[in-house]
């Protein structure tokens, strides 16, 4: 087998790997890069591989920047199938039509008001390609084997982080090469924790905290201090979160919160339609979390849902104090953007992000203090006061990776650490030859290795 590193190398996003095997050419994840600009117009560069010549893509979860990219690999010709878990299915039903959808706005509202280089501003892909390349998914079963051929078999096992997560292993009878995709916390108070995988004789592993732990202690307390102070101010919480996963942990905690009367019984709001379906899918799926359907239902009914673009727009001119719950969770788009535009000016809200914040994203730049913020091509003072809730993240720290990692039965030949930015792929790579005595290596873009 011979494996191509087409992404997530030297960044948390872009997850794309391509596994040859004889003429058998299958790729695992297919995703969009996002957060820096150079990154970003990798999306717009040709292919290092003709789709046409695809035979089978496997995915290991829904998130964008795993699954993205699929609706633009079959508008270009890829005519085989997308193998996944039925929750990755029906969130990946949601997320990628989203997608295109946002690209088309983005697109219009450029061309609008002319801020944008191109004339016109296109779109990379639109709704309907993504309604097409849903047509080309195929669900199978977590746990059962799959034949691609004669000789290559793969099969799906959890990896918790959200709904239809898996851990993906391939192998041709002789060599095991299992994919870890984004690796969940054991203790997730929503998610269930990771399967044990105990073979392989190569494994990419995720990267993303491999220079960090997650904060000790229960988050609920800091975000109830969060939205008590904001709340006292008479301000609005904003709260960017990822649709999938995310907002439905977000729910978790306010619902929590508000049961035990540790904040105040504000208006909580939901303005997001694709994590409004995101939740509803959650409560198709509840075998894949830890909360049964009468509290999964009580959870769900915690927030006002948002649906039409009016109603949107009314939350700008609401009653305060609130809780605003909106998409994305990195602010790189969406209508969180124009909640942000409104509320960021004024020092009695807060904008208050849910977890890791890519290099480059609006997110990132605002947790890291930036005074300033463009929005849809104009300029923001950001007197708002700014956080993050860090530990609510879907990933695993280092700490917990290297735990999971003691349960193989015997080292891999080789880990390949990915999406994770440099750091926390170098200071993880040093953690895992210290404590394991594994052979770790760090690929480059587009580094082949035969295995």
């Amino acid at each position: 087998m011979k494996l191509t590193f087409m992404g997530a190398t030297g960044t948390v996003t872009g997850s794309k790997y391509l596994l040859e095997d004889g003429n058998l050419k299958v790729m695992v994840d297919c995703g969009l890069f996002q957060g820096l600009k150079p990154l970003r117009q990798r999306n717009w560069e040709k292919l290092p591989v003709n789709p046409a010549e695809l035979d089978a893509v496997l995915l290991t979860h829904a998130h964008i920047d795993h699954s993205g990219y699929l609706p633009l690999l079959v508008k270009d010709g890829f005519k085989g199938k997308i193998y996944c878990t039925a929750a990755s299915f029906d969130l990946c039903s949601i997320l990628l039509p989203d997608c295109g959808r946002i690209q088309q706005s983005d697109a219009d509202r450029a061309n609008r008001y002319g801020y944008t280089k191109h004339h016109p501003a296109l779109p990379l892909y639109t709704e309907d390609d993504a309604y097409a390349a849903l047509e080309q998914f195929k669900t199978i079963h977590v746990g059962q084997e799959y034949e691609l051929d004669e000789f290559l078999r793969f099969n799906f096992s959890r990896a918790g982080h959200i709904l239809g997560a898996s851990c993906i292993t391939v192998t041709d009878g002789q060599t095991k090469l299992v994919f870890s995709g984004d690796l969940g916390r054991p203790d997730d108070p929503v998610m269930k924790a990771p399967a044990q995988i105990q073979e392989a004789d190569y494994l990419v592993l995720e990267s993303t905290y491999g220079d960090r732990l997650h904060e000790e202690g229960d988050p609920m307390g800091k975000l109830a201090d969060i939205i008590n102070r904001t709340a006292k101010r008479g301000g609005i919480t904003i709260i960017p979160s990822f649709a999938v996963g995310r907002a439905q942990l977000v729910l978790y905690y306010i619902h929590e919160l508000l049961r035990t009367r540790a904040i105040p019984n504000i208006p909580v709001y939901l303005d997001s339609p694709m994590a409004i379906d995101a939740t509803k899918t959650w409560q198709d799926h509840h075998q894949e979390h830890r909360l049964d359907a009468k509290k999964c239902g009580e959870v769900c009914r915690t927030a006002r849902y948002v649906q039409t673009v009016e109603e949107s727009k009314m939350l700008d001119n609401g009653a305060v104090p609130a809780i605003i719950i909106s998409a994305s969770g990195m602010a790189t788009g969406g209508r969180v953007l124009h909640h942000m535009a409104h509320y960021i000016g004024d020092g009695r809200n807060t904008i208050l992000f849910a977890g890791y914040q890519a290099a480059g994203t609006r997110g990132e730049r605002l947790v890291r203090g930036e005074k300033e913020i463009k929005i849809h091509g104009q300029m923001y003072r950001v007197e708002a006061e700014i956080d993050n809730l860090a530990s609510l993240s879907a990933h695993a720290d280092y700490s917990e990776i290297i735990d999971w990692l003691r349960g193989f039965r015997e080292a891999p030949r080789r880990v390949f650490l990915t999406h994770g930015e440099p750091e926390a792929a170098a200071a993880f790579k040093t953690k895992i030859e210290q404590e394991l005595n594994w052979a770790v290596d760090i690929p480059e873009y587009l580094q082949q290795e035969e295995l």
